[in-house]
């Protein structure tokens, strides 16, 4: 008998095969979630959802909550409760929120008064949490940060919450491979923020859309694990599913000692030490898109414009329409322009500022904040400064921090040292910037209003926004430093003594674990039903107006601002749909050039956009649901995002995409002179309102039969909990190290594993007498 070739598989192939539950036909897989983060914000929809249908959370031990979106980064020295803490009521609420639902279903909770809390995506990896092959999710586009470790990590929307909740598995397809070498040395000042800037320039925004990107090459293996997570986590700028690094030594070493972690010696330390090594692809892996970069190529850089993909080296000039061939990139150049205030040719480093931020999920760990502090040391902010902010990621980066001096170092220059959280990142709290402020900031995104409404962002290292501080413009980092002392080298090995701390008294676990007396799961409701329901509204055939619009790169936020995601419903949001383009300014009167302020639009229930990447951005579900309140169905564009284009099936919506430009102009057509048009989604055909063909489109045969029955996905899935359940045996006997050693323990005892209950019933309470499939 011929022996069976193995065929070549990358980093990616092989941890999604590792977690495969089932696959269909059509290529919808079943996928088991090792790690789940949770947050206040884009989690209390999908604790509802469970309470509705009286659903447990299936895995309590694979759930990490912590809250650090819209909380205040003022000190905590008088903090007593949040309820008294914090001021703002909708942030209260959903902070309150949160730490309701995470005592109702008995989830492990790092709150404002624990020395562990953190931005979510910081306190995975130095807690242990995040490992080497697992699979991540969480409801923020930024989960990709994990992939640092070679963890399959992505953002999902607050549906996929509640289905990983009470499933622990999601619905998915496989990604594409994609690959991005870095080869040589970094030059001097160029950390991996430069980087990753860099790549996102080269490829766009939307590069690596439906990719998974993997990072490899001499000059990433000779990067930090922090650093490497800073390059992960702007692999959704670039419109990747997922970035991806295969673990090596150097991640090892930096897990050895983590809390969550296995212990290091113990047999199975050294099981997973070997299968962690094994994860890196194999020779002749295939990708289907390549790119290939030289770390000489690599300068210091900063974003110009509205889009991750605006960059330029710090000695470049702001840029113009004509530098651009492409007309779609002519009009987002003038309208970034014009928002960010620039005029074409303006030398960048002469580009004054009023506000410095460093902090936020891409650039507040304990080696950011010492690559800033080396910059400011004996120096002092520059007199235009308005405010400088120096925001750590977790409470142990700050208390490390504080035992390094680096707090002194930076509260001597004239930078405000402030508590952890996500801060002026996204401007849900009371870090914002003021209309027309213009921010040297370490975070991920410069889209309009991003920082606060009318606030100007330009995106840099922490290094490089230390430098901007001190001088009061964009700056070169070189320029303040010797060559040698800004040479990106990696790291070494990082002593985070409170990283490795035990629980030191049991009131201490309890305040952790925020655990009941008895181990019994609360689901907080008086429902009794675990299962399946029917629980969208049929979408079969679709006619109606649809708006037009000629925008490349519609970004949730500009679908939905931040400061409407402070709220614990789905609904209600409608108002609120593109509100920074339909509203003049600081008022609330309608702007008369908008399509949705214009008969016969304002009763649109299709939106045709002729640009790409619409959705591109956060993982915020909120952007469908204020669609689908508007009265938007179906969204039809060349190309979405990834996250956004999964939220809308979830919502009962349809996003097609139209890659036919002559196609996609016909349908335009129809749209800009107020004709309906019909979206026939069983035979997967738009037409005009007179019946003529404008179109045919290609929908997921899954995705399609939930849409035209109406199905509710979580109760599919709860009715095949026996494929869930062999999968989490293999897992058990392959994969030890993922259940209960690696967890904290109360008096003694492991987490419990909740089981899911094998019948499922409707929301009606009757019992489903016919097997369904997911």
């Amino acid at each position: 008998m011929p022996s069976v070739v193995k065929q070549p598989q990358t980093l990616y192939d092989k941890v999604f095969k590792d977690h495969i539950v089932e696959e269909k036909e059509d290529g919808t897989v079943l996928l088991y979630i090792d790690r789940h983060l949770v947050h206040e914000v884009t989690s209390p929809q999908a604790f509802e959802g469970l309470r509705n249908a009286g659903r447990r959370v299936r895995r309590p031990d694979c759930t990490l909550a912590t809250v650090d979106h819209n909380i205040p980064t003022a000190s905590r020295k008088n903090l007593t409760t949040t309820e008294k803490f914090i001021e703002e009521t909708d942030s209260r609420l959903q902070c309150m929120t949160l730490e309701e639902n995470v005592k109702a279903f008995d989830l492990t909770y790092f709150g404002l008064d624990d020395k562990r809390q953190g931005i979510v995506h910081i306190i995975g990896p130095e807690q242990g949490f995040t490992l080497p092959g697992t699979t991540v999710v969480c409801g923020d586009s930024h989960t990709s940060t994990h992939g640092a470790f070679g963890a399959l990590a992505f953002g999902i929307g607050t549906s996929e919450v509640e289905h990983v909740l009470a499933t622990q598995t999601i619905i998915t397809q496989r990604s594409k491979n994609m690959k991005v070498q870095v080869d040589g040395e970094l030059g001097p000042g160029v950390g991996s923020k430069d980087v990753i800037l860099h790549v996102i320039g080269k490829i766009g925004t939307a590069g690596g859309t439906g990719a998974v990107i993997e990072f490899c090459g001499s000059a990433i293996r000779g990067l930090s694990v922090e650093a490497r997570m800073s390059i992960c986590n702007m692999s959704i700028e670039g419109g990747a599913r997922a970035g991806m690094i295969a673990p090596d030594q150097t991640t090892i070493e930096y897990l050895k000692g983590k809390p969550l972690a296995p212990k290091v010696d113990s047999p199975e330390w050294k099981k997973a030490c070997s299968y962690w090594l094994s994860l890196k692809s194999d020779e002749g892996a295939k990708y289907d898109i390549e790119v290939l970069i030289d770390a000489k190529d690599i300068a210091p850089t900063v974003s110009w414009g509205t889009s991750p993909q605006d960059v330029i080296p710090i000695t470049g000039v702001v840029p113009g329409p004509d530098d651009f061939d492409d007309e779609v990139k002519k009009q987002a150049c003038e309208r970034s322009l014009k928002y960010m205030g620039l005029t074409a040719g303006t030398p960048m480093q002469e580009i004054p500022l009023d506000k410095i931020f460093i902090g936020s999920c891409t650039n507040a760990r304990i080696e950011d904040l010492r690559s800033a502090a080396h910059i400011v040391e004996g120096k002092k902010v520059a007199s235009n400064i308005k405010r400088a902010m120096i925001v750590p990621g977790s409470g142990l980066v700050k208390r490390q921090a504080e035992a390094e001096g680096l707090d002194k170092i930076f509260s001597d220059a004239g930078f405000e040292w402030r508590e952890a959280g996500c801060s002026m990142c996204l401007g849900m709290n009371p870090d914002i910037l003021s209309p027309g402020e213009r921010c040297a900031s370490t975070s991920n995104r410069n889209f309009e209003g991003r920082q606060g409404a009318g606030g100007r962002t330009h995106l840099m290292s922490p290094a490089m926004a230390a430098a901007a501080a001190i001088v009061g413009n964009l700056a070169d980092v070189r320029k303040l430093v010797s060559p040698s002392s800004t040479t990106a080298k990696s790291s070494p090995k990082i002593e985070l003594d409170a990283h490795m701390e035990e629980p030191s008294s049991d009131n201490e676990i309890e305040k952790i674990m925020d655990l009941p007396a008895d181990s019994q799961q609360h689901t907080a409701s008086n429902s009794t039903t675990t299962g399946a329901s029917a629980g969208m509204p049929k979408f079969e055939t679709l006619r109606g107006y649809a708006a037009p619009m000629d925008i490349a790169n519609i970004d949730t936020d500009a679908i939905i601002p931040k400061q409407f995601l402070k709220t614990i419903k789905r609904s209600g949001l409608g108002s609120a749909l593109f509100h920074a383009w339909r509203y003049e300014a600081g008022s609330d009167k309608e702007d008369a050039s908008f399509v949705l302020n214009n008969e016969p639009y304002r009763q649109s229930k299709i939106l045709v956009c002729t640009g790409p990447n619409f959705g591109c951005g956060s993982s915020r579900e909120h952007a469908p649901w204020a669609l689908l309140d508007f009265g938007i169905k179906c969204i039809i564009a060349p190309s979405f995002g990834d996250i956004f284009f999964n939220n809308t099936f979830k919502n009962g919506m349809l996003p097609l995409r139209i890659t036919d430009t002559d196609a996609l102009n016909k349908i335009a057509a129809e749209a800009k002179a107020g004709k309906e048009i019909e979206v026939d989604l069983p035979n997967q055909t738009i037409r005009s309102a007179d019946g003529t063909e404008l179109a045919k489109f290609e929908v997921e045969q899954f995705r399609k039969h939930c849409l035209v029955n109406g199905l509710d996905d979580i109760g599919l899935t709860m009715a095949n909990v026996d494929k869930i359940e062999k999968h989490e045996q293999k897992r058990t006997a392959v994969w030890p190290w993922l259940d209960g050693s690696g967890f904290l323990k109360r008096h003694g005892r492991g987490p419990v594993k909740i089981e899911a209950k094998p019948v499922p019933k409707t929301n009606r309470g009757e019992e489903i007498t016919e097997p369904l499939e997911w």
